[in-house]
């Protein structure tokens, strides 16, 4: 029997993006597929990190997802070995940030959170969260 290889850190990453923002457009796996000329399962692979996506690819999903390329490797995890150039780094975002956003509950709670047009009420929804996690 041959050992599944673990899917690379940015393969994954770049994966639970593309997931993230197909359903932050309420995108079908299915309809994704379709305009990709690609089965859902072959999306589900790309989602999961299972199966890299090329370069030509990644544009194409770009394009249809409405976001720029960069889009998907925002909080990538750091190559190991590799530094990037002085004045070049940028601080990635949390990964539980985008672990949070990828999953329904925190899509949904995040978009229901933007509709609230009050600043002040938002905040208090926030001081709200906080003293509940505490306990």
């Amino acid at each position: 029997m041959i050992a599944k290889k673990a899917p690379n850190p940015t393969d994954k990453h770049v994966g639970a993006r593309v997931r993230m923002r197909r359903m932050m457009l309420g995108m079908s796996q299915e309809k994704l597929g379709n305009a990709l000329d690609l089965t859902f399962q072959q999306v589900q692979k790309y989602e999961k990190g299972a199966n890299r996506i090329g370069a030509s690819r990644l544009q194409q999903i770009s394009h249809i997802l409405q976001v720029p390329v960069s889009f998907f490797f925002d909080g990538a995890p750091a190559v190991p070995g590799h530094h990037a150039p002085p004045g070049m780094s940028e601080a990635p975002s949390p990964a539980y940030v985008s672990d949070f956003l990828a999953t329904s509950d925190g899509l949904a709670l995040t978009k229901a959170f933007m509709r609230i047009k009050s600043a002040k009420l938002r905040r208090r929804i926030v001081d709200l969260v906080e003293q509940i996690a505490e306990d």
